[in-house]
């Protein structure tokens, strides 16, 4: 499985430069008024991971093959798009695709990009961007309890409908969802205000590594669990150098992580994601899973064939794996070990599947 993260934001914020920073590319338009974005650009990205290139390494693999994150810049949203102001509710309706909402956040200062508001006030714009949103799912929700539609929802999901409908409707948090229903029920609701979301703040050069005012004012109102410090110019010029000016340039303005790598671990968290592994000769290969998955589901992930006539896997932790210099001397040590249908898979296992056709 792939996951998509949708970077929404008032326009002019830097949605369409961090886009393009993320994916490397200039597939996104990033210009200097309104609503330069009207369709929304997707890019998939390879999620990088350190661990991919020590396997195939130990495996003698002749390719690697990472798994990946698609990102999807939507259009600046404005007061009112709810009611079809700006660009409207066509850009609302992309939101509700994605797994998880880039909020980007505009924090700096400056003459030369325009600004939709008088004042720079990151707190003001994400409640903004977050009422519309609320506004879209209150209208949603009507016209799905309508009488004539009313009868085609299932009972939990008439639930959780009316749960939403009273919040929205009476300032509540809604959060409270999330302590009653299981998360796929909740996704099948295509509610956009109870998405996962990571807060993006944008900044000069200057903030990058300590923030600024507003980032400060931002974080004591929202916490920094879900909050990154990005400056999307940075980023665009970090990947559109070779891998030891990279590196060279990160030292010198002291970056520790890439802005992509900060984000793809923010995503995994906030999804409740893992990866596992297979390699071998051909292929070294990383795939996307829930938490807790079970070892058939993510045989699923390969094919549906392995989940349905799933025997049992093989399964070296990725340690041991290196250590052991493959899968012959992991089992030869006993570090391989066969696990059945219950088995949860962890992060970094190594798998190989046994099934029947």
């Amino acid at each position: 499985m792939s996951f998509k993260c949708g970077i929404v934001g008032l326009p002019n914020v830097g949605k369409s430069t961090l886009f393009n920073a993320l994916t490397n590319s200039s597939k996104a338009q990033a210009a200097n008024f309104p609503f330069c974005t009207i369709d929304p650009n997707v890019g998939v990205v390879p999620v990088p991971d350190n661990r991919l290139e020590n396997l195939a390494r130990v495996s003698k693999s002749k390719k690697i093959i990472n798994t990946t994150i698609s990102f999807v810049d939507i259009a600046g949203l404005v007061k009112g798009a709810s009611k079809g102001e700006g660009l409207g509710n066509k850009f609302l309706s992309h939101i509700r695709e994605v797994d998880a909402i880039i909020h980007m956040i505009r924090c700096f200062d400056s003459d030369d990009i325009q600004n939709v508001n008088p004042t720079v006030d990151p707190v003001r714009d994400l409640e903004i961007i977050e009422t519309e949103m609320m506004l879209a799912d209150l209208e949603s929700i009507q016209k799905r309890l309508e009488k004539n539609n009313k009868k085609n929802i299932d009972e939990e999901q008439l639930k959780i409908l009316e749960i939403a409908s009273d919040c929205i409707n009476h300032g509540k948090d809604l959060s409270i969802l999330k302590s009653q229903f299981e998360t796929k029920k909740l996704n099948q609701s295509g509610l956009l205000s109870i998405k996962q979301k990571i807060f993006v703040c944008n900044v000069d050069e200057q903030s990058v590594q300590k923030g600024n005012n507003y980032t400060k004012n931002f974080i004591e109102k929202f916490g920094e669990e879900n909050t990154l410090i990005v400056s999307a110019d940075i980023e665009n010029q970090i990947n559109s150098l070779e891998v030891e000016e990279k590196k060279n340039y990160m030292e010198m303005i002291g970056l520790k992580e890439t802005g992509l790598s900060m984000l793809i671990q923010k995503g995994y968290k906030i999804l409740e994601l893992d990866t596992y592994f297979t390699s071998g000769p051909e292929e070294t290969r990383a795939w996307t899973i829930k938490k807790n998955c079970t070892a058939p589901k993510a045989a699923g992930e390969i094919h549906s064939d392995f989940e349905k006539g799933f025997i049992r896997a093989e399964t070296v932790s990725y340690e041991d794996f290196i250590i052991n210099e493959g899968w012959v001397n992991s089992k030869t040590n006993g570090k391989m070990r066969l696990e059945g249908k219950d088995y949860i898979v962890k992060d970094g296992d190594v798998l190989n599947f046994r099934f029947n056709t």
